[in-house]
């Protein structure tokens, strides 16, 4: 027999790329799910393969140093039926000189990018041909793979999805905001998987690196360090909560992932500069999409950062109000991580399902900063020693806060008030805009004897939160929404639930704020000597807050923190009651002009008014949309926004995707920034 000659070969990148659900990465590359089988056409010169006359095998290898026992090198025949644990070639059919073969990797295989080698050989001659690359990827979709999810839906949304919404605000004003993960957009996949070869972990020891990366728990813990460059590991972003973001892009500014991204490849793997939370959480949410692994961002209200380990915040305030002795341990507003699916074969069982990773840097964990992944489950539990850093985690929902009111002669009343952590713990829903609260997957219900159990099991001693029905009550109540631009009241309401009449002083006192819980300047005072109430009473005491007072030191976060005193003469008590009051942004209103259609023209007319009395100057509207536009598009006004004028403008664009997309917008100026606006838009796909 004549040798068999290779002519030309097709990894048909297309229809595999449908059938892995990555054709959103373009056919420029094959880009393959573990476990599941991806066809290759081989077409022959001369004459066609016969079977028993001609070996086919295949050749994968990956990473620098592929090795047959790590899991980075295979050698495999072409035969008649799959191998079930290893890699396996099968011929599908055969076509005069055409020749299909059907390849499978194992479930648990290493992700990463392969190169694939055809040997040929007929009696002893033997040839060998490099036929190209392919990239393999976590499959959440095969039962066998550690990040195997069952439901169809929550994959799309886990998975697939390449927008969602981030939850900001307060717990008792939630916002979202938009967000472009963009997992599937050009040059991020290889973006990712530089962002694995750049670890630290890979760069001691690539064999052992490489042979680690079938594991999702190796993979998130990775992930979750090289997000944020505390290490000076070449990680992606660094973070900043100053409000001095001059030499870079605000923190509130971001509107997605793929820039960022971007331009931490563009400058060498130089941290791109600021992130705060939710931009750490959503670019490690945006990698571990990308690699396959089901993942979502969360956000915790009142999110408590221990330091010492010992459960408890304590905060100090003087009898003003203000915060007096910084210690250390901080109530941040709110504070986001991620959440990725996996099971956990490492642990033992009952701990498989949603692991917490938090890529911002707060503390170390073997001697590097990251965080998890630790089983949601177990933090339920109050199982603190299990694998990772689960008692950080389980501090920042359940830690006891304290305040400390110190008087002028320096001694220090303990407030009968404890605020309460770990609040409306929130993530996007699968398949709509609304929010899932998923604090019971962290938490027992307060009082419960179950939430005494874990905490017995966690050692934490925590004061009780029964409000007595007896004495003196203080709650901070806001009428209607805070509008940026525009004065607003608050009051402090006090019941006095005994039968005798009770004197008080009221401190009420407002000041600027940031999420992670630093204070500004004060915006608004109030303080009454001589507030006298009569037995089961209720007074209500406002406080106007005027814009002319915070406008000037509202952060970009948006925040007013009030804090109210109730001094009772007679026993010398101290009541304490903090809200904040989250300050609304105006509406970014977004109309879709032409039938939505891919690859037609559409037309976006986008505008926002100005609310306040002052003119925005240097105004610019940045426009981004997975799948919509083509990167991101940038529109600088010329002109200054006028006090109640409008500023418009109309972007046009092609869509390159079919379905559900989210157009997004952020709006900056010099006295109105990180303004957010999203539109939903579906978009046909093109008519074969």
């Amino acid at each position: 027999f004549a040798d068999l000659v290779l002519e030309t070969w097709d990894l048909q990148c297309e229809r595999n790329g449908r059938e892995h659900r990555t054709a959103e990465m373009g056919c420029q590359q094959l880009v393959v799910r573990r476990g599941q089988p991806f066809t290759i056409t081989l077409h022959f010169s001369g004459r066609g393969y016969e079977e028993g006359v001609d070996k086919l095998a295949f050749n994968v290898e990956m990473g620098p140093c592929p090795i047959e026992t790590s899991g980075t090198r295979s050698h495999f025949a072409v035969t008649d039926f799959p191998e079930e644990s290893g890699w396996s070639a099968v011929v599908q059919q055969q076509d005069g000189g055409s020749l299909s073969i059907s390849l499978c990797s194992p479930p648990n295989a290493r992700v990463g990018r392969y190169s694939l080698t055809l040997e040929t050989s007929t009696g002893y001659q033997g040839t060998s041909c490099h036929i190209g690359d392919f990239i393999l990827l976590f499959n959440a979709w095969h039962p066998e793979d550690t990040v195997f999810l069952r439901d169809e839906d929550e994959r799309c949304e886990y998975v697939l999805s390449q927008q969602g919404l981030i939850y900001q605000g307060t717990r008792d004003y939630i916002t979202s905001t938009p967000w472009n993960f963009g997992q599937f957009e050009d040059d991020i996949l290889s973006i990712c998987l530089k962002l694995l070869d750049t670890n630290p972990k890979f760069l001691r020891d690539q064999n052992r690196d490489c042979s680690r990366r079938n594991d999702p728990v190796y993979i998130g813990r990775v992930v979750s360090a090289m997000v944020n460059c505390n290490d000076e590991d070449w990680g992606v972003l660094a973070g900043r909560w100053d409000n001095h973001y001059e030499d870079g892009m605000s923190p509130m500014a971001w509107i997605g992932s793929v820039d960022i991204l971007k331009r931490w490849k563009k400058f060498g793997c130089q941290p791109v500069k600021y992130g705060q939370c939710w931009v750490f959480a959503a670019v490690a949410c945006t990698v571990m999409r990308c690699l396959g692994i089901p993942s979502r961002v969360v956000t915790n209200y009142n999110s408590a950062h221990d330091t010492n380990g010992n459960l408890v915040i304590d905060r100090y305030l003087n009898e003003t109000g203000q915060e007096d002795r910084r210690s250390r341990d901080m109530i941040w507003n709110f504070h986001c991580w991620v959440e990725s699916w996996m099971a956990r074969p490492d642990l033992a069982p009952g701990y498989d399902g949603w692991q917490a990773l938090d890529p911002t840097p707060q503390e170390k964990s073997e001697g590097v900063f990251c965080c998890g992944p630790a089983p949601v489950r177990a933090i339920k539990e109050g199982d603190l020693q299990l694998k990772y850093d689960i008692p950080f985690i389980f501090a920042e929902v359940n830690a006891d806060v304290v305040y400390w009111v110190v008087q002028h002669d320096g001694s220090q009343k303990k407030s009968t008030h404890s605020s309460v952590v770990g609040k409306n713990i929130s993530t996007k829903s699968v398949g709509r805009d609304s929010r899932e609260d998923i604090t019971h997957t962290y938490k027992y219900p307060e009082g419960s004897e179950k939430e005494r159990e874990v905490f017995v099991k966690a050692e934490h001693k925590k004061s009780s939160l029964r409000e007595e029905d007896e004495g003196l009550h203080l709650k901070i109540k806001l009428s209607e929404g805070a509008n940026n631009g525009c004065d607003f009241n608050v009051f402090a309401v006090i019941n006095n639930n005994t039968d005798t009449d009770r004197v008080c002083r009221l401190m009420l006192c407002a000041r600027t704020a940031s999420y992670n819980g630093t204070i500004g300047p004060q915006c608004g005072m109030k303080d009454l000597l001589n507030v006298t109430l009569a037995p089961r009473a209720e007074k209500s005491v406002p406080l106007c807050v005027l814009y002319e007072k915070y406008g000037e030191s509202l952060t970009q976060d948006n925040l007013i923190k009030v804090v109210a005193l109730l001094t009772e003469y007679q026993t010398g008590d101290v009541v304490v009651a903090i809200r904040d009051v989250y300050i609304q942004n105006p509406e970014i209103k977004i109309r879709i002009l032409g039938e939505p259609m891919q690859k037609r023209k559409l037309v976006a007319e986008i505008s926002l008014v100005n609310p306040l009395a002052v003119p925005l100057n240097n105004c610019m509207f940045v426009v981004e949309g997975a799948g919509l536009t083509d990167g991101q598009q940038i529109k600088e006004l010329e002109e200054p926004v006028e006090p109640k004028a409008e500023a418009k403008f109309r972007l046009d664009f092609v869509p390159h995707q079919g379905g559900l997309r989210k157009l997004m917008v952020d709006f900056e100026s010099d006295k109105l920034t990180g303004v957010k606006g999203y539109r939903n838009v579906i978009i046909a796909p093109q008519p074969k």
